[in-house]
């Protein structure tokens, strides 16, 4: 059924103030999103449109409800959809507005499709932004499509963060730096990696004032690569080091087809001190995270995120 705009405006004809975040798989859009909220001192609604589970920070939640997340300082809900109409349903439903409504895109999405939907009923596009793996960036592994695909989210971007910078030396870095002003001329960029983010940085999210010159006529959905599967490696209780490792590097060798471009999971690892970690893989690079017992949450599967070798 096509997606209807509502016949009446909410909150009495005022609009919330919309800004898209996407980059490409394990670029770092959730971790930017996390600050932008750690300091905000206003409501913001977050809606999470990703294959993985809404991963907010735990210091910040009060409450958990399935999807629905109550924030410790009064910013409203975390939903993950599937529609953006109905994801935009869920906020107008509220009595109160949210001072900002921050929506993550799945790391495959085209940002270009969803920029219309800043004119839905009760909103305003403030702009999007770009997360950029600076590794990613320089890989020369990375096929052909997925390249031209990263490129064609840079160039919609009102603002781009730079992350993993802290991963390259500064001349590839320079070379980075050097390649998004090429594809998107004028465009802000900014430093986003953990130690090295500029004061204040994140807080233009929140600021943009309106997406650069894009048509936003129309309200198409979102549509995602059809190359892209997502899928479910179980987890059968608690993991030695030794088991997650060797789990991890199995990998490749249960979609021998395809190409691993993302996983993700919360896993319990046993040894000398039990202890949860945050697993992310992102094409070669592996990072396991010890969590702090306020950052623990419910464990999960490997959600893996497969692309197809050509």
């Amino acid at each position: 059924m096509a997606y209807q705009e509502p016949d009446f405006l909410p909150w009495d004809g005022r609009r919330v103030p919309i800004t898209f975040v996407g980059g490409y798989l394990g670029a770092g859009k959730t971790t930017a999103i996390n600050e932008v909220l750690i300091s905000a001192e206003r409501p913001i609604a977050v809606i999470v449109n990703d294959a993985g589970a809404i991963n907010i920070d735990a210091s910040l939640i009060k409450r958990r409800n399935g999807d629905a997340i109550e924030l410790t300082d009064g910013c409203v809900c975390c939903t993950s959809i599937n529609d953006m109409g109905q994801a935009l349903d869920s906020i107008r439903s509220r009595p109160e507005p949210p001072d900002h409504l921050i929506i993550e895109l799945s790391g495959i999405a085209e940002p270009k499709n969803v920029v219309p939907w800043g004119r839905s009923a009760g909103f305003l596009l403030d702009g999007v932004v770009i997360a950029v793996a600076a590794d990613q960036m320089l890989n020369t592994e990375t096929p052909e499509w997925i390249r031209v695909h990263i490129e064609s989210q840079i160039v919609v971007a009102d603002l781009l963060v730079l992350t993993k910078t802290d991963l390259v030396d500064p001349d590839a870095l320079t070379l980075v730096r050097q390649r998004l002003e090429t594809l998107a001329p004028g465009t802000p960029i900014v430093d986003g990696s953990m130690g090295r983010r500029e004061p204040g940085a994140l807080g233009r999210f929140l600021a943009l004032g309106g997406h650069h010159g894009r048509d936003a006529s129309g309200v198409p959905g979102p549509t995602l690569f059809d190359m892209h599967q997502a899928h479910t490696v179980s987890v059968e209780g608690p993991l030695t080091r030794e088991g997650l490792d060797a789990l991890l590097a199995d990998l490749p060798d249960r979609f021998p087809d395809r190409v691993i471009a993302r996983a993700k999971g919360v896993i319990e690892v046993v040894g000398d001190s039990d202890q949860q970690v945050l697993v992310q893989v992102v094409g070669e690079r592996i990072e396991i995270t010890p969590l702090f017992d306020n950052e623990r949450q419910p464990l999960t599967d490997l959600v893996v995120i497969t692309v197809d070798h050509a």
